[in-house]
Formats: structure tokens, C-alpha cells, sequence
């Protein structure tokens, strides 16, 4: 049965989003055909869009299910509107309907919460007061659709919507609207100046570390390493304190806390950057990947632990 905070959490990502997909993986890693098709439909159409990954979660992919009273993934949702699954969408892109119901406007994101500390508001106070054309000239964000930012001077651009944080007019497109609730900006002065951006709605993402910082991690008991090579790769070269990704390993792995930091080891680091993406989708929000893997680590940690 569909818990209330589920069903809360499903309404509210509907409503706040345009167009949203429930899918199989994501829009850049579909995981199933259908889903793949519903995503290549739409990137024909749309510059952006959101989509949710119901591999997350079997309460998210069962909940959707009873949510839309629509039994198959994916699903597709117009303004807040259940449009249905793939065959849907395949029929309605081929009659020319799917157009038509994309360009429909939908309701206005309601105004983001921004926060702007001292340092912020003063740089971007000076940024105006040396602006060639301050008059003509205002301050936009920009939050792509893989949460990255962009603060520019520029003449207010069409569909904008105006909202005023400490007495500074700020410029946002809807769709940035959507991602920017709850976020903060901050100036770091200093060697390398430049704004510095906390933005609570962003996904998790894998971080990299430098065999360095592995390190002094390990040496803290601040991370959980787990080496993704076979036995025979293994018993070539290893850090002691790093455990096998086998049946045992995963099922530690899983008994973890979603907070806990943990980092992933492979030859070169490939191998445990798709560990540490899979990782992700499983809600863990501390995933780190070792930059270089155990060869990188025999370079510049430990000399004595050998290449192959």
C-alpha cells in the first residue's frame, strides 16, 4: 500500500516538474528499452526534463504503480498530468499529439528560496557598480539539469521569473526555479576567488580521491573501502584495510548506514567508478571512487605494494 509520505513525496516531484519520467535508470543511462525509447522521444522534443530512477527504490518503483493506477514503467507526467507508458508515448509522438501537449504551459514554480551571505551580496553589488550598462543589465541564475550553475550580468531574457533576495533583484528561468528552493551562495575570497554554491536539491554524486586523501581517510577510520577486483587481481597487489566486493562484502556493504562514507578500488579506477555510480542509485550519499585505483596508490603512497 502506498504510504502517505510516499505518495506526498511522488505528488510533489508531478507538480514541481513540467515533464518527468519515472523510468528505469536515467536520462543519460536508460536501463530498459522501453524506457530508452520514452527518453530518445523526448530528448527530440525537449531541452530538458526531468527523470526519476525507480531501480532506487522498490517502494518508489511499486508506489508509482499504485500512484498512477498505470502498472508498467515508464510513465510519463505533463503538468502535474498522467500521460501513460512507452506505447503511449511511441503513438502520441507519431500522430504529432505529443508535440502539442508538451507546448501546453504549465502552472509557474512557485518562487525559490535563495539565500545570499554578506560576501555574496557584496561581490555581486560591486559586479553591478562596474557593469558598462548597469541599467540595462541584470543578475540571472541558471541551474542546468545536471546542477550546474551559472551567475551572469545580462538584459532580463524572456520567461524569467523576478524574485528579490537582501534588496538584489535575481532573474531565474522556471525550470532553474525548480532546482534552487533552499539553496545558498557564498563568495570565498582569497588565492582563488569565486562563488561557492550549496544546493540541497542536488543528487548525490561520486566524489574522487586522490590515493593521498584515501590515505589519511583510512588512517582516521573516517571511510569504508571495498576493492571491486577479482581474487586473482587481489592477490597481486592490495591496501590491507580494503574489503572484497564478494556476497560478503556486499552484504556489509548494504548493512551500512546511507550517511556512511565509503570509497570503491579497482585497477585504474574505472571499474570502481561504475561500482561507486551503482552504489549511488542504492540511496548512499557518501560514495567516493580512488582516483587512479591501486595503481595510482602504488605510485604515490605505497612503493612496496606492486604494479601489474
Amino acid at each position: 500500500m502506498l504510504s502517505d509520505a510516499l505518495r506526498t513525496r511522488i505528488s510533489g516531484l508531478v507538480a514541481h516538474n513540467p515533464v518527468i519520467v519515472f523510468m528505469k535508470g536515467t536520462r543519460r543511462a536508460p536501463q530498459c528499452g522501453f524506457s530508452a525509447q520514452v527518453v530518445q522521444i523526448l530528448d527530440e522534443l525537449l531541452p530538458e526534463y526531468e527523470t526519476v530512477d525507480v531501480l532506487s527504490s522498490a517502494e518508489l518503483r511499486d508506489g508509482i504503480k499504485e500512484f498512477s493506477q498505470w502498472p508498467t514503467i515508464p510513465q510519463l507526467f505533463v503538468n502535474g498530468e498522467f500521460v501513460g507508458g512507452c506505447d503511449i508515448v511511441r503513438a502520441l509522438r507519431e500522430s504529432g499529439e505529443l508535440e502539442q501537449l508538451l507546448s501546453k504551459p504549465g502552472t509557474p514554480p512557485p518562487l525559490p528560496v535563495i539565500h545570499l551571505t554578506d560576501g555574496a551580496l557584496n561581490a555581486f553589488r560591486g559586479a553591478l557598480a562596474e557593469s558598462v550598462d548597469a541599467a540595462a543589465e541584470v543578475l540571472h541564475l541558471k541551474i542546468d539539469a545536471g546542477f550546474q550553475n551559472d551567475l551572469y550580468f545580462a538584459p532580463r531574457e524572456p520567461g524569467t521569473l523576478e524574485l528579490e533576495v537582501r534588496g538584489l533583484r535575481l532573474f531565474i528561468d522556471p525550470a532553474s526555479a525548480r532546482r534552487a528552493d533552499g539553496m545558498s551562495i557564498d563568495f570565498v575570497d582569497g588565492p582563488n576567488p569565486g562563488f561557492k554554491i550549496d544546493n540541497p536539491n542536488q543528487p548525490p554524486s561520486v566524489k574522487q580521491l586522490t590515493p593521498a586523501e584515501l590515505k589519511a581517510l583510512l588512517e582516521q577510520n573516517k571511510v569504508t573501502l571495498f576493492d571491486v577486483r577479482p581474487d586473482h587481481e587481489r592477490a597481486l597487489a592490495s591496501i590491507p584495510q580494503a574489503r572484497s566486493l564478494d556476497e560478503a562484502g556486499q552484504e556489509y556493504l548494504f548493512s551500512l548506514d546511507r550517511n556512511a562514507p565509503i570509497a570503491f578500488l579497482c585497477h585504474h579506477g574505472m571499474r570502481s567508478q561504475n561500482a561507486a555510480q551503482q552504489v549511488l542509485g542504492e540511496g548512499f550519499r557518501n560514495v567516493y571512487n580512488v582516483r587512479g585505483g591501486i595503481h595510482a596508490w602504488s605510485e604515490t603512497v605505497d612503493r612496496s605494494v606492486p604494479q601489474y
